[in-house]
C-alpha cells in the first residue's frame, strides 16, 4: 500500500488513523500560520488560509466520524462472530453432555470382570444397550423441554 490508497480488502480502520495523523499537524499548522503570520500574507490570502483551515477540520472531522464507523462495524462483526461461536458450543456441549453417561455405562460393562452380577442374566446385554438407547434419547428430550435445545 505504498500508494496511499486502501486496498480492497484492507484494514481501512488503520487507513484512517494514518490519515488523521497525517492531517492533524496541517490542522496545527494552518491554525498556527493564520493566527501568527498574518503578515506573510497578502490581504487576500488571508480568508483563502481561514477556509483551507476550515476545511482540514472539516476533513478531520469527516475522519473522525468514519473511524468512528468503522469501530462500531467492526464491534458488531465481533459480536457476531462470538454470537456463533457460542451457537455452536451450544451444539458441542449438548452432544458432550449425552455421550459422557454412554461413555461411561458402556466403559463400565466393557471391563473384564469374571465376577459382575450382571453377567448370569440372559437379557443383561440387551438391557444396558436399552439404558444406553434411553439415555441418548431422553437427554434431548430433556434439554428440548428446557429450552436449551
Amino acid at each position: 500500500m505504498s500508494s496511499g490508497c486502501i486496498a480492497p480488502g484492507g484494514n481501512v480502520r488503520r487507513e484512517l488513523i494514518r490519515l488523521r495523523r497525517v492531517v492533524w499537524p496541517l490542522r496545527e499548522a494552518l491554525a498556527a500560520l493564520t493566527r501568527d503570520a498574518p503578515a506573510l500574507f497578502s490581504p487576500g490570502t488571508v480568508p483563502c488560509m481561514r477556509d483551507l483551515h476550515d476545511h482540514v477540520v472539516q476533513v478531520m472531522d469527516t475522519v473522525e466520524s468514519f473511524r468512528d464507523t468503522a469501530s462500531g462495524l467492526l464491534d458488531v462483526y465481533l459480536s457476531g462472530m462470538s454470537n456463533w461461536m457460542n451457537q455452536i458450543m451450544k451444539v458441542l456441549t449438548v452432544i458432550a453432555t449425552i455421550f459422557i453417561p454412554l461413555s461411561f455405562v458402556v466403559g463400565v460393562y466393557g471391563m473384564n470382570f469374571r465376577h459382575m452380577p450382571e453377567l448370569g442374566y440372559p437379557w443383561a446385554y440387551p438391557a444396558v444397550l436399552a439404558l444406553c438407547a434411553v439415555i441418548a434419547l431422553g437427554m434431548p428430550a430433556v434439554f428440548k423441554r428446557k429450552g436449551r435445545l
